[in-house]
């Protein structure tokens, strides 16, 4: 028979959406255990050691808007620790049209790579002269006055043809969102831009105001040291409220009994609570949701679309003279002769104090997968993966890195990247959570129901918690 243990909540789940809602619940005295199932927590948040170097191989930044992660952060004693990245900005790789690839600074203004003005000189060096005039085409076509657009890439398409979309938004889409333009939903992705076409009457015009209207200062910061920062932090505040974290032992069942839920997991050991937030990715949470209560099966079991696969190839190579050519890193538009990494970020020339740490060594992770394809990796041994990413990172630094140069190197997968910006994707998390709603003693967050990145999990995972802690406020305490 198994062991049996009782707390007022159990999340399952310890990336961050779960430890944000754990400590959420320890700070009003509610006995809270995290489970993971992995040996490490901070879900998409992970470092490695690589020569020496603490090196971020998952998450390494977050989007500044709203300023919940900085409010985070500050809770945990980490605003001295937030830094903004280096100037230079990203770029794009693009076919050149002789074998091999050219490249082109990031257009500065427009959202998602849509331009605001496209005949801007930064446009015309990506998309050529006849595509911006096409583009600019969009100022003088039918103004948008009546109802709303919701395929991203149909209305870019539309509005400013093709070289727009393929060349500036696709590589964005796909590097943030990890999806194709023609998938994503315009008003989760672009927050405002519908009312903002009917006001201006143009994709540009819209545009033009939402870039006016976004505060200044960077999109996005990262943390001295990386992000695991965060994590560490996370787990230390924990640890002072008095709560658990458990790790390495996965969650194999979830069931009602009476009026507490029971966990089971591989161990044997079930843990009993009048609580539980799952806070794990969609592939573990809706069985879950659906064995512990039938009722809601019609919502859980309806095809939710599988994420890309993504790998990142983290190198850490040894060139002094390498300096940082393409700024940032950038991104590779698809079809691109001679590359088959859709991303690079060249991070020790984006954060200042990484460059620090490196001395004459160069960080350089390269990003790999696209939706409705194979991973390019798939099959690969570890050794023909980094000869891959090595020439990858040759053909778009411009600098022949060989195994000569390389000092350390780490292959890390990614899965269940399912985008909350795909269309249909919202109709079917709004139904989800009505449903969640109607039951107080269980909460779900995670990316899959929040939206990308750390600037919407935090908020979400939040919000779980406060449900959760509204209802155990005046509850019996348990014995």
């Amino acid at each position: 028979m198994s062991e049996s243990s009782a707390v007022d909540v159990v999340v399952i789940g310890g990336g961050v959406a779960g430890l944000v809602a754990a400590r959420e619940c320890l700070k009003v005295g509610l006995d809270t255990v995290v489970l993971e199932a992995r040996p490490e927590i901070g879900g998409c948040i992970a470092s490695a050691e690589l020569d020496g170097l603490r090196v971020d191989v998952g998450a390494e930044s977050f989007a500044t808007r709203g300023g919940h992660v900085a409010e985070l952060l500050d809770e945990l004693g980490l605003s001295d620790s937030i830094v903004s990245p280096a100037g230079g900005g990203a770029w794009l790789a693009l076919d050149g049209g002789d074998g091999g690839p050219r490249f082109a600074p990031l257009p500065k203004t427009g959202v998602l790579g849509i331009p605001a003005s496209p005949l801007a000189n930064d446009v015309r060096a990506v998309i050529g002269t006849r595509a911006a005039i096409r583009a600019y085409a969009d100022r003088l076509l039918p103004v948008l006055t009546i109802g709303r657009e919701s395929n991203l890439g149909e209305l870019v398409e539309k509005r400013m043809g093709r070289a727009v979309l393929d060349n500036l938004v696709a590589p964005i889409a796909t590097g943030v969102y990890s999806a194709d333009p023609r998938h994503l939903d315009v008003d989760v992705v672009a927050p405002g831009l519908n009312p903002a076409m009917t006001r201006a009457g143009s994709l540009s015009g819209a545009v033009s105001q939402l870039a006016a209207s976004r505060p200044a200062g960077t999109a996005v910061q990262g943390l001295r040291g990386g992000m695991t920062t965060l994590v560490d932090a996370l787990r230390a505040s924990i640890a002072h409220f008095a709560g658990r974290i458990e790790t390495g032992d996965a969650v194999d069942g979830l069931r009602r009994e009476g009026d507490h839920w029971v966990v089971t997991r591989g161990a044997g050991d079930d843990t009993r609570a009048r609580f539980v937030i799952i806070a794990t990715p969609a592939s573990s949470a809706l069985p879950w949701l659906a064995s512990a209560r039938p009722d809601w099966a019609a919502a859980t079991t309806v095809p939710w679309p599988a994420g890309p696969p993504v790998e990142l190839v983290t190198l850490v190579v040894d060139a002094p003279d390498l300096g940082a050519p393409r700024g940032s890193g950038l991104l590779v538009v698809e079809g691109t002769p001679g590359v088959t990494a859709k991303a690079m970020t060249h991070a020790s020339a984006k954060w200042g104090w990484l460059a620090d740490e490196a001395g004459d060594r160069h960080v350089i992770r390269l990003s790999y997968g696209r939706l409705g394809a194979a991973n390019p990796l798939d099959g690969l041994d570890d050794a023909a993966v980094t000869a891959l990413a090595l020439a990858d990172a040759s053909a778009l630094l411009g600098r022949h890195l060989g195994s000569t140069d390389l000092r350390a190197v780490e292959r890390t997968p990614w899965r269940d990247a399912l985008s909350h910006a795909a269309i249909g994707q919202r109709e079917r998390v709004d139904v989800l959570e009505s449903l969640v709603r109607e039951d107080p003693s269980i909460a779900v967050t995670g990316a899959w129901l929040a939206g990308t990145g750390l600037a919407s999990v935090v908020p979400h995972a939040k919000e779980a918690a406060l449900r959760i802690r509204h209802r155990a406020v005046g509850l019996t305490p348990r014995p």
